[in-house]
């Protein structure tokens, strides 16, 4: 993480942020901009953490129904507990209950990084994803800029033709009158069609 991005970090630790990679308008956001071989990386990583979160919570839950199993049957041996078999279940039972008890305690701990760990990540995803969106905005507004000048300049030799247009089309006017009072109008309509001319051009 960049300095600039890092600079961040304390004002967005208050913020509530959507996980990322399971909303589907930040999905849709890249139908918009391009995504970076950075992205991806983080998307894989949050998205290893959520699998791993829900793998702890499925397997927790089958191991306390296995653990609760197990204990009912403890009990239902309890009144025959004196015979021989009885008590080598019970025993058994009671060490596979140890055992779930020593996962759920190691799945406990796991789980308790986890919600951490997956904050930064989600975070750190945000920041990339932040950071190729205003990339691609400033590059927009670079080229609206850079459009927008091009406009301007356009209408500004659009004005100026526009004047030089009319300029030679009321010299063409001066013109055509002025040879219309010397050499009149039969004369005139003859040189208007050896020369092609239309009087809309004049």
């Amino acid at each position: 993480m960049s300095r600039r991005e890092e600079k961040y970090i304390p004002a967005l630790a208050e913020k509530k942020i959507p996980i990322l990679t399971l909303d589907h308008k930040w999905h849709q956001l890249f139908s918009q901009v391009h995504s970076t071989s950075a992205i991806k990386k983080a998307e894989d990583e949050l998205n290893s953490l959520l699998k791993q979160q829900g793998k702890i919570n499925t397997e927790t839950k089958d191991i306390k129904k296995i653990k609760n199993r197990l204990m009912d049957e403890i009990v239902k041996m309890m009144e025959d507990a004196d015979h021989p078999e009885t008590s080598k279940k019970i025993e058994e039972n009671k060490r596979l209950i140890e055992e779930c008890n020593e996962k759920l305690e190691a799945y406990k701990d796991e789980a308790l990084d986890l919600p951490k760990l997956i904050n930064n990540a989600n975070k750190n995803l945000m920041l990339l994803t932040m950071e190729v969106c205003y990339e691609d905005i400033q590059e927009n507004h670079e080229q609206v800029e850079a459009i927008t000048e091009w406009i301007n300049n356009i209408r500004v030799e659009l004005k100026k033709n526009m004047v030089r247009k009319e300029e030679m089309q009321r010299r063409n006017q001066d013109l055509y009158a002025y040879m219309h009072d010397i050499f009149g109008a039969d004369v005139i309509e003859l040189f208007d069609m050896k020369f092609g001319m239309d009087k809309k051009d004049s």
